[in-house]
């Protein structure tokens, strides 16, 4: 990153995007000075300017939920940065993963297994298989009756089967029926893939690491 690119404001202040370096979900907005950004670049833990309390700010330094820095991007005017971080804990002072969690209008169904938390909106697209992964790891802590996950973790062979099945049948539908069963039966095999996964410990974004080192 060349630091003479950053166009910081009048109040020596550029807004800094934090996003999940793995499920690519937008945790936070806050800002940076240029002692932030070099204490940022110098432990590769996140520091911010903290508007509010006018001073540099470690974020997580309190509460234990730091977050490692993946990389820093800078937008086009370069007035904008873009913080890629492993978090440790929640983004938000009020202990939702992110600060986001909150819609204006509307509300939908987060699919797979389990209603949205009271306030939750569901996950937008690009939010969903991470969405999926968290509602998998709590079925595992809480196991509540009735819950198919539960079922499945419970009979590990069946587990390897229903993703034969699956896979079968979104074959079957991508040879001979329409592209909205082959969407819903490309959605039951990614789903028992993901409890797959779970069952050895591997999560989804180990697999899509390996798919990024596979470019080239």
């Amino acid at each position: 990153m060349d630091d003479a690119a950053i166009a910081y404001d009048d109040q020596g202040l550029v807004p800094c995007v934090i996003q999940d370096w793995h499920s690519g979900e937008v945790l936070t907005l806050a800002y940076m000075d240029a002692d932030a950004l070099a204490a940022t670049r110098r432990t590769g833990e996140l520091h911010l300017w903290s508007r509010s309390r006018d001073e540099l700010w470690h974020k997580g330094a309190t509460s234990g939920n730091t977050q490692a820095v993946r990389a820093i991007r800078y937008d086009c005017d370069g007035d904008a940065l873009l913080a890629l971080v492993e978090p440790a804990g929640p983004a938000c002072h009020t202990g939702q993963r992110s600060c986001f969690y909150r819609e204006i209008d509307g509300s939908a169904d987060p699919g797979v297994d389990a209603p949205p938390a009271p306030g939750e909106p569901a996950p937008a697209t690009h939010e969903a298989l991470a969405a999926l992964e968290r509602t998998l790891v709590a079925r595992v802590r809480e196991r509540p009756a009735g819950s198919y996950t539960v079922e499945l973790l419970d009979d590990p062979p069946k587990i390897g089967s229903k993703v034969r099945e699956e896979a079968e049948e979104s074959a079957r539908a991508a040879r001979s029926e329409s592209e909205e069963r082959l969407a819903e039966e490309g959605a039951d095999l990614l789903y028992h893939l993901n409890v797959l996964l779970l069952s050895r410990g591997i999560s989804m974004a180990s697999v899509l690491e390996m798919l990024n080192g596979r470019r080239g």
